[in-house]
Parts: structure tokens; sequence; C-alpha cells
């Protein structure tokens, strides 16, 4: 499709879409578990990778908003952003620990990063109108591989 993530792998296959490379490396990596053993845990991961990758994030790809007249793309974006953010701080009021899953780091956080510093810095979303999703980035933000891929510290970030 053209878009933006692709994993090389050596074997020369291309692996695309976030959840598709972030499942292979979990399966090929299982010292580093990113999913819970749990099958509700596991489910709820799940349900919030959804929420943030399919109800959230696709909105907001420019073949989308470039639909939109350029004066109302980023309230639209806004709105999007917000509503999903409503629907994913309720998730997070059950599952959440010190992570979105309880207390350990699994894909719903590794989507979750990303579409807050989006919200943030695209199209302003105020993040402190939700407590959960707040807490949780603030967490994440003090991890040295979140440090590591923050996108200011991507040396081909426009």
């Amino acid at each position: 499709m053209g878009q933006i993530p692709a994993l090389a792998l050596p074997s020369g296959e291309i692996l695309a879409e976030s959840i598709s490379i972030m499942e292979y490396l979990e399966e090929t990596h299982p010292d580093k578990r990113l999913m819970p053993e749990d099958p509700i845990k596991r489910a709820k991961m799940r349900q919030i990778c959804e929420t943030i990758t399919a109800g959230i994030q696709p909105l907001q790809n420019l073949r989308v908003i470039n639909a939109f007249p350029e004066n109302e793309r980023a309230a639209w974006c806004k709105s999007v952003i917000e509503r999903g953010f409503q629907a994913l701080e309720k998730t997070l009021e059950e599952t959440a620990g010190k992570f979105c899953i309880g207390d350990d780091v699994t894909l719903a956080d590794c989507c979750l990063v990303p579409q807050v510093y989006n919200g943030r810095m695209r199209f302003g979303v105020d993040v402190n109108k939700f407590p959960n999703i707040f807490r949780i980035d603030a967490a994440l933000a003090e991890l040295p591989p979140f440090q590591q891929a923050h996108p200011d510290n991507q040396p081909d970030r426009p």
C-alpha cells in the first residue's frame, strides 16, 4: 500500500502493519514477552490495540484527512482522537495497573504511546482530560526503550 510501518526481514520477506509486525516480534523473540499469558488479559490487550490501530489511528492517515476541506481537518482529527480516547479510558479503568494491562508493558502500550504523541503534537489533544491515558503515557516515557523510540530521537524524522 506504500505506507509505513514495514519490517524487512533478513530472508527478504516484508511484513507490513503494526500489529502483524509486533506479533511477529513477539513470536520470534520469546525472551521479551509483550503479550500476557492469561487469555482474558491477552484479549483485553488486543481490544486496546484494535481500539487504537483500527478505531482511532486510521482516521488520521493523510489519504483520509485529505478528503476533508483543509480548514476542517485538524478539528475533525482532534474529535476522532478524543472520542477514541474516551472509549479507551473506560477500558483502562478495568485493565490498567501501572500500564495498559496491569503492571507489565504489553503491545497495548506500544500502540498507546504513538497515538498520544500524535494527538498532542499534531492535533492539540489535551491528554490531561484522560487521566489513565495521561498516567500510563508518563510511566512509559520513563522507560529506556520508549525513550529510544521517541520520534525526537529518530535520525530520519522530518
